[in-house]
């Protein structure tokens, strides 16, 4: 039996990403729209799967993360308008980390791979934002990689109580 490696254990967040400070060439169109489209197929399976996890929660933990299923979709509607500004067709599929996630029987199972699947993106945006020749797509994956950072430490926050 293969091992799923959103299973395995990860740490909380990447570290600020010196990468800017080498020589990195940017990455093509084609290459950045691929990104962005597996980037935008995990933000929709993060949505889907707050909102499945928030269903008939009416608590501090249903509020948190109604918060982070409307950054997840925010971020959804943020790529796409980057996908088709730069001449791409944004992806209509969803991630498999929704299947991942809808998997998962236990809150605190769920909580976790949610923090390790943040966690995820956090290190995808580290490694794509050095490669990328475009100010307005630069601020917005900034931005996007802040927010992911504020929310994996108000879950962290959360799983600690």
């Amino acid at each position: 039996m293969s091992r799923d490696p959103m299973d395995e254990p990860r740490g909380y967040a990447s570290p600020v990403c010196y990468a800017h400070e080498f020589d990195v060439p940017p990455l093509t169109l084609d290459e950045v729209a691929v990104r962005l489209n597996d980037l935008l197929e995990g933000e929709r399976a993060g949505a889907r799967g707050l909102i499945d996890m928030k269903a008939g929660r009416d608590d501090e933990l249903g509020r948190l993360l109604d918060a982070v299923a409307r950054d997840e979709a925010r971020f959804c509607a943020m790529l796409s308008h980057h996908l088709t500004r730069l001449g791409y067709a944004p992806s209509h599929e969803t991630g498999e980390f929704y299947d991942k996630l809808a998997r998962r029987e236990d809150l605190d199972a769920k909580l976790r791979l949610l923090d390790r699947g943040q966690s995820a993106v956090v290190r995808l945006l580290d490694e794509l934002m050095p490669s990328v020749d475009d100010s307005r797509l630069l601020a917005d994956l900034r931005e996007m990689r802040d927010v992911h950072v504020r929310n994996l430490e108000k879950c962290a926050a959360y799983l600690a109580d």
